[in-house]
């Protein structure tokens, strides 16, 4: 009988891999990644006039994005096309994603949906999205007869 030394790292990664195996099918795949694989990371924030959403989409063209509004949910969709190789170019490891995303945002009641206006600037999307000016309450003098 051979004696196999015991290996804890290796015993880690077959716990890794089986839980990649089953909570990400496309997992060991070259089929590439799926648009639920990649979604753009993105800041919101708030001001007296508008929220915003800030989200980073470096080298996805302007003409790659879509922006949609409907029943007070915004979706940012777009792609990010893989670079094409070249013969005299060998890849050795590539960490960025590539492929559709999409991304959706549930708009609160008090903002201006026919208004929403989006620029995009050094990789980054900014969408912006003006608020409805709430009616401040009103004071009425009621005289007592």
């Amino acid at each position: 009988m051979t004696l196999v030394r015991w290996n804890p790292f290796r015993e880690m990664e077959n716990v890794i891999d089986r839980y990649n195996r089953i909570y990400h099918p496309q997992y060991g795949k070259d089929e590439g990644f799926t648009v639920a694989d990649w979604a753009p990371v993105v800041d919101i924030t708030e001001t007296e006039q508008e929220y915003q959403i800030k989200a980073e989409l470096p080298e996805v063209k302007k003409d790659d994005v879509k922006i949609e509004v409907d029943k007070g949910v915004l979706t940012l969709k777009g792609e990010r096309k893989t670079e094409t190789e070249t013969k005299d170019k060998k890849v050795h490891k590539v960490e960025r994603f590539y492929g559709s995303f999409a991304r959706s945002f549930t708009l609160p009641e008090n903002t201006d949906q026919d208004q929403i206006t989006a620029e995009s600037k050094d990789g980054m999307l900014y969408i912006h999205i003006p608020k409805i000016a709430e009616p401040k309450p009103k004071a009425i003098e009621v005289a007592i007869q």
